[in-house]
């Protein structure tokens, strides 16, 4: 399965080739602050399976666990790449062209949601980074 995604301004455009190994809700302040949103949707792909066909990303070290790529142009946050998950990456799926074909599976970091969002799926919720991180609390 390949999917291709990009940012606003189309400056940059990557690929990933590869069905999602899962894919979530992220309520983490961090990623609040990087996205000025209450939640960020991503899905975890094996990173030799991803390349940027168009265009390089800024890169910004937004924690000790991972660093966050960018559009320099238009803003949009595109991957997040793990320190302790080297050999994957997370894309955000509002990025991806058909944003439809990958559905969120968990909300994680529930401990940091904003009080007026309320979450009204099934879904699992983790207060921390879920039973199957290195780094849930």
């Amino acid at each position: 399965m390949t999917r291709t995604g990009g940012c606003l301004c189309q400056a940059i455009r990557y690929r990933v080739s590869y069905e999602a190994i899962d894919a979530g809700y992220c309520h983490c302040r961090l990623c609040q602050r990087s996205a000025g949103a209450p939640v960020v949707a991503w899905a975890t792909f094996p990173r030799v399976t991803f390349e940027y066909t168009r265009g390089a990303p800024g890169v910004y070290a937004s924690s000790e666990q991972g660093q966050r790529e960018h559009c320099t142009e238009c803003g949009t946050q595109l991957v997040f790449r793990h320190a302790f998950e080297p050999e994957t990456l997370d894309v955000t799926l509002a990025s991806l062209d058909d944003r439809t074909t990958i559905q969120p599976q968990y909300h994680i970091w529930v401990a940091s949601k904003v009080d007026w969002l309320q979450i009204n799926d099934t879904l699992p919720q983790y207060p921390d980074a879920g039973p199957d991180h290195p780094d849930a609390g």
